[in-house]
C-alpha cells in the first residue's frame, strides 16, 4: 500500500460533497480550518450543491471529483459529508487517474465507499471525521491535531481503556474498514475490503442490532471472520437497545466472535461520535490487546 505524499504549507486541500448535501456553513468553517494550518482549500463546483437527497447528479459529483484527482497541485481531498451516494461513483472513477498521483481521501461513513476505492488502488486513506468537526471544534481539538499531523507526516499511536468484552492478543497486519452497512454493501465487488488476513475495524449509525448481526454473518459464511488478525469494535450509534432478545450490540457481537482467537477491543473512539480518530486505512499497524487496555500504532 502506498502512503500518500505528506503536506507542507502552501499545498491545496480539495472540499467535494461525494454523497448527501452539505450545510455550506461547515464548508466555510473547513476551509478556515485549512487556511489556520497553513493549506489552501478549494472547494469544488457542485460541494455546496443539492438535488434532491444528493449533492449533485452522478455526473456533476464525479467531475468534482474527477478534477480532485487530477489537479497535481491537490494533495489532499476533504469530502465534506457522508449521507448516502458515494457507491454511485466508484464505476466512474479510473484507477490510471486515481494511482496516476496519489493523495489522501479524507472521511468517513458513506465516505467508506471511497476509502475501498482507494485500497483497492493500493493507495491509504484517512477514515476520519469530515467538515463538520473541523467547524465545530477548535484546531486543538484532539482529533483535529490527529488529522493534521497524519496529513504532514505523522504516524498516530492510540491507547485504549480496558473493556470486559476484550480478548486479549496481539497481531501486526494491514488495518481497513469503517461503516458495516456500506462496507458489506460491497462485498464480493472489486471494492470488497471486508477481507481476511488484517486487522479490521467496524462502527455504524442508525442499525438495528439484527442488521449488524446478519452482515457479521454474512462475513462469517464469506470465510473472512474467521482468518482476521484483529477486530477494532468501533461505535454504535442511534440505535435502539437492548433488542427484544436483550442483547446490546456489543452482546451481539462479544458472541459472535466467541469461536474465533484473533484479539478484540471493544470502545475504541471511531464512528459518529464527536471524538472519532483518524484511521489510516490500508496502513500496517501494530495492534495489542492486554488487561490494561488496547493499543494501536501505525507503522511506516
Amino acid at each position: 500500500m502506498i502512503l500518500p505524499p505528506s503536506l507542507k504549507k502552501g499545498d491545496k486541500i480539495a472540499i467535494v460533497s461525494p454523497a448527501s448535501p452539505i450545510n455550506p456553513d461547515y464548508v466555510d468553517g473547513a476551509c478556515k480550518m485549512f487556511r489556520q494550518w497553513g493549506f489552501v482549500p478549494v472547494v469544488s463546483e457542485h460541494c455546496k450543491g443539492e438535488k434532491g437527497t444528493y449533492s449533485g447528479s452522478v455526473e456533476e459529483r464525479v467531475a468534482d471529483l474527477k478534477q480532485a484527482f487530477a489537479d497535481k497541485d491537490v494533495k489532499a481531498i476533504l469530502c465534506s459529508r457522508g449521507g448516502y451516494g458515494t457507491a454511485h461513483l466508484l464505476e466512474y472513477l479510473p484507477s490510471e487517474l486515481i494511482q496516476s498521483n496519489p493523495k489522501w481521501v479524507i472521511g468517513f461513513s458513506d465516505i467508506s465507499a471511497l476509502h475501498a476505492m482507494m485500497s483497492a488502488n493500493g493507495i491509504c486513506s484517512i477514515h476520519a471525521s469530515m467538515a463538520k468537526q473541523l467547524t465545530l471544534f477548535p484546531a486543538d481539538n484532539p482529533q483535529n491535531e490527529v488529522l493534521l499531523r497524519v496529513l504532514t507526516g505523522s504516524m498516530p499511536e492510540y491507547e485504549i481503556a480496558p473493556h470486559p468484552f476484550n480478548r486479549i492478543g496481539s497481531a501486526r497486519a494491514k488495518i481497513n474498514g469503517g461503516n458495516m452497512a456500506v462496507s458489506c454493501g460491497l462485498l464480493a465487488t472489486p471494492f470488497d475490503m471486508m477481507t481476511a488476513a488484517k486487522v479490521l475495524f467496524i462502527e455504524d449509525v442508525g442499525e438495528p442490532i439484527y442488521k449488524i448481526e446478519r452482515m457479521l454473518y454474512n462475513l462469517r459464511l464469506e470465510g473472512v471472520l474467521p482468518k482476521l488478525y484483529g477486530l477494532i469494535v468501533g461505535q454504535f450509534t442511534e440505535l435502539k437497545e437492548p433488542d427484544g432478545n436483550g442483547d446490546t450490540m456489543y452482546d451481539m457481537i462479544h458472541r459472535m466472535v466467541q469461536p474465533y482467537q484473533f484479539p478484540v477491543a471493544f470502545g475504541f473512539p471511531i464512528g459518529h461520535v464527536d471524538e472519532n480518530i483518524p484511521i489510516i486505512e490500508g496502513a500496517l499497524v501494530d495492534f495489542k490487546v492486554t488487561e490494561k487496555g488496547a493499543s494501536l500504532k501505525f507503522l511506516k
